[in-house]
């Protein structure tokens, strides 16, 4: 633990502005941050896991990019054709170090290395590994190192995780990853609708189309600039968007005479 206080990390906040900027200040990357920061300024003997899920097209990847730049962390997203001794591999990779071994050297490496570094370890898409019966392996990493280790998985991660009693008893913090607000989707429309004006009504019916999901939210304000563009647009309004359909993640009907 490195004892930071919330005055440190409103500070590395500060130093980061640029990344922060090109990622957008969005409330789910500030609550990765967030959680991230209290685990690393822990009170001594509390236990240092943390786990930040929800569904998928929250940002939560998004966020990871973010809090691994700004705590140095190193960051694994995790394959569902991975092994238990991959895993350990591309954790040694992206600390610098050709992984050689077997998978009890590997992780005792890991271990060494990460407290050496004094860097916490986020892992998305950690639902892989309870899946495939591997998440005793990093509980293992985190008592041999004693860095702080997020776990990012989807909306029923917790209840996944439930089974695995030595690891659930060591999550300090659940973070539930949030919908996107009217806010998020004004700090995202200089990235996807550059120069483009979104009035408020198309901006709101944008944010119910796209159920609170931050990627559908890129589609649609995406698909706003291409018609800006298109019709020499300074601005799109509900009326400029007409009858086009948003992008709400459901599949196409099944033409007719096709199916």
């Amino acid at each position: 633990m490195k004892g930071q206080s919330m005055t440190a990390h409103d500070a590395r906040m500060g130093q980061s502005a640029p990344l922060y900027n090109s990622v957008a200040p969005l409330r789910n990357v500030s609550a990765l941050a967030t959680l991230l920061d209290r685990l690393e300024s822990r009170t001594a003997g509390l236990p240092g896991m943390g786990c930040f899920y929800g569904p998928s097209g929250y940002g939560k990847t998004s966020a990871a990019i973010f809090a691994t730049n700004t705590f140095r962390a190193v960051n694994v997203q995790v394959q569902s054709t991975w092994s238990g001794k991959f895993l350990c591999q591309q954790i040694l990779r992206e600390l610098g170090e050709t992984p050689k071994g077997t998978i009890a050297g590997l992780v005792a490496r890991i271990c060494e290395l990460l407290a050496i570094q004094d860097v916490p370890l986020i892992i998305d898409e950690a639902d892989h590994l309870v899946r495939r019966q591997m998440i005793e392996i990093v509980r293992d990493i985190y008592e041999g190192s004693a860095v702080p280790v997020v776990l990012i998985g989807e909306e029923e991660m917790p209840q996944k995780l439930r089974q695995w009693e030595r690891v659930h008893n060591r999550i300090l913090s659940w973070v539930p990853a949030e919908q996107a607000s009217l806010s998020d989707l004004h700090h995202l429309v200089p990235i996807y609708a550059p120069g483009i004006g979104i009035d408020p009504d198309l901006a709101e019916a944008i944010l119910r189309a796209s159920g609170g999901s931050i990627r559908r939210i890129c589609v649609n304000l995406n698909t706003a600039a291409e018609m800006a563009r298109t019709r020499n647009l300074d601005a799109v309004d509900l009326a400029a968007w007409g009858s086009a359909p948003f992008f709400t993640g459901s599949a196409p009907a099944a033409r007719r005479g096709l199916a």
